[in-house]
């Protein structure tokens, strides 16, 4: 695609004004001429059967476009009067799904977060990515948007958190209309997350993700297998390092071909594209230790990346900044240089001991064990997290909210108390699939507890989080009984004349299991240990796995 440069009538271009300014040698020279802003347990070993042959190729690609956005924070500034970059730029539409997403909320100072997606495809449209391997077959197929990640950026620019999401997730599609005007239905069924963006672009892979985690999503970027190893090399390589000497290549062959000695090896290329897809030899040979070692490279890479934050070189800046361009694909409002700079600066505030990487916490599918889908409580509280702009490294200032009063109504004996129960486990806007006998089953737990009265409703509702509602002062009790017996909390206790009774609706957040999740508020300030935090600031050794060592 084609962008063209619009100027302020009278103003000079603004490559002429940078040139005007002595940036030809490739540094600002003084002030700063920019813009001021406005446990998984056993699940973890599970078997998650590689997609045949394309499935080897399944690696990180978010790093090199975080990469890019790094790059240009430090390299771009002396060369934004190349106006041939403008042109390089490749855009897409942000949202095809057919919700608006809205804004982000400002916090008490007007500050607002942001949000953007990073998408790795494995689209094999192009020689450069077929030169890279895979069977011939899926030349020019579909593309699939194997690697997601969504990186937050705190409203005060103090720090990031960054969430994957597993390629294998389970989710409701949402209605997407490609560009060309082809409309893509919503799913009725669960799909891989994956094929997303092969039902019209990046922009339904953000609507996916919109619709499953509520939150709106300011920007994309994409890359392709060729941009990985275009960014590796023109970065110079990125440190990483192993507890042992390590080789991912099984007696069946698989593997990503990855050999390392023990320690700390500098890596580019198609040997960083190898560590960044490599699962057999790290840790427990799952997919979940491929993500880890993902993050650990992001990590090394930021942190790169700040501490040769003054090169001098100008045309070694040049290489980096044109390579950056080229290996992206970006939503239509990052479609100029300056735009793309004003991002990077943003991001370049924030501290490496301040970005945490994240999994999404998740279960293996009960539809599926070789799919997983969020894990009730954990992957909520996440998304939660993320929504409310607390970060994930436990800094957030204390906050105590009020505690719900006990009601001054005294309950009835628990063997009188009428309660109907509803399933709504889709979710408010059918997120995700209703899980099926869910009224049945906590009825049963709530006869189990001496609720003989309960009984389950043949009608369906639709609620993100379990609620108890009651219609009057004189059921207040009655339902605090009903919430504390199954560990809901009293604030999800609500009065409302949209029931005729005790009405208990088991939400998105219970989708499974006899207790309710204990880990679906944010009040702790910290993220689930289920999503496996990693500060930006860890150096740790990446574990090699018993049987690939050399």
């Amino acid at each position: 695609m084609t962008q063209s440069s619009v100027q302020r009538e009278g103003a000079p271009p603004r490559g002429e004004h940078v040139r005007e300014l002595g940036l030809h040698e490739g540094l600002y020279e003084g002030g700063d001429p920019q813009r001021e802003p406005a446990d998984a347990g056993d699940a973890h070993r599970r078997r998650v059967p590689r997609r045949r042959r394309r499935g080897k190729w399944r690696i990180l690609r978010w790093a090199a476009a975080v990469l890019s956005l790094l790059i240009l924070g430090t390299a771009a500034a002396g060369y934004l009067y190349y106006r041939h970059l403008n042109d390089s730029i490749k855009t897409d539409e942000l949202n095809l799904g057919d919700k608006e997403m809205g804004r982000s909320k400002p916090n008490a100072f007007g500050q607002i977060p942001l949000n953007i997606l990073l998408i790795g495809s494995d689209a094999r449209d192009s020689k450069a990515n077929q030169d890279l391997g895979g069977a011939k077959e899926t030349f020019g197929g579909t593309p699939l948007a194997d690697v997601q990640m969504l990186l937050h950026v705190s409203a005060d620019r103090s720090n990031i958190s960054v969430i994957s999401m597993p390629r294998d997730t389970l989710i409701r599609m949402p209605k997407c209309t490609a560009k060309d005007g082809e409309v893509f239905p919503a799913t009725v069924g669960r799909r891989m997350t994956n094929e997303s963006l092969g039902r019209g672009g990046p922009g339904c892979t953000v609507a996916a993700w919109h619709k499953l985690t509520k939150i709106p999503i300011d920007h994309f970027m994409m890359i392709d297998f060729a941009g990985v190893v275009s960014m590796a090399d023109a970065i110079g390589g990125v440190p990483v390092c192993v507890t042992d000497n390590v080789h991912s290549r099984n007696h069946k062959g698989e593997g990503s071909g990855l050999k390392l000695e023990k320690g700390t090896t500098n890596i580019q290329g198609e040997e960083a594209l190898q560590w960044l897809r490599t699962r057999y030899g790290f840790e427990d040979g799952t997919d979940l230790a491929r993500t880890h070692g993902q993050h650990m490279y992001m990590n090394s890479m930021a942190r790169e990346f700040r501490e040769n934050a003054k090169l001098s070189n100008p045309t070694k800046l040049n290489s980096l900044a044109q390579a950056a361009i080229e290996a992206m694909v970006v939503d239509e409002s990052l479609n100029k240089i300056d735009k793309l700079f004003d991002l990077s600066m943003e991001l370049k505030k924030v501290p490496t001991e301040r970005i945490t990487m994240t999994t999404m916490p998740w279960i293996p599918s009960p539809s599926d064990p070789n799919r997983v889908e969020p894990k009730p409580g954990d992957a909520d509280k996440l998304f939660q997290m993320v929504r409310d702009d607390i970060p994930l490294d436990g800094k957030a200032p204390a906050k105590k909210k009020p505690a719900t009063p006990a009601s001054k109504d005294p309950a009835a004996p628990i063997g009188d108390i009428a309660v109907l129960v509803r399933n709504g486990t889709s979710g408010k806007d059918g997120a995700q699939v209703r899980e099926r006998g869910r009224a049945g089953a906590v009825t049963g737990v709530l006869g189990g507890k001496g609720f003989t009265a309960a009984r389950a409703d043949t009608q369906f509702a639709a609620e993100d989080k379990t609620v108890i509602r009651f219609p009057s002062s004189d059921l207040e009790g009655d339902a605090q009984a009903v919430a504390k017996a199954l560990g809901v909390p009293l604030s999800s206790v609500q009065r409302s004349t949209d029931v005729s009774g005790i009405t208990l609706i088991v939400g998105a957040d219970w989708r499974t299991g006899n207790t309710f999740p204990k880990a679906s508020t944010t009040d702790d300030g910290n993220a689930p240990t289920s999503a496996r935090p990693l500060n930006g600031e860890d150096k740790k050794c990446m574990q090699v796995q018993k049987g690939f060592t050399w």
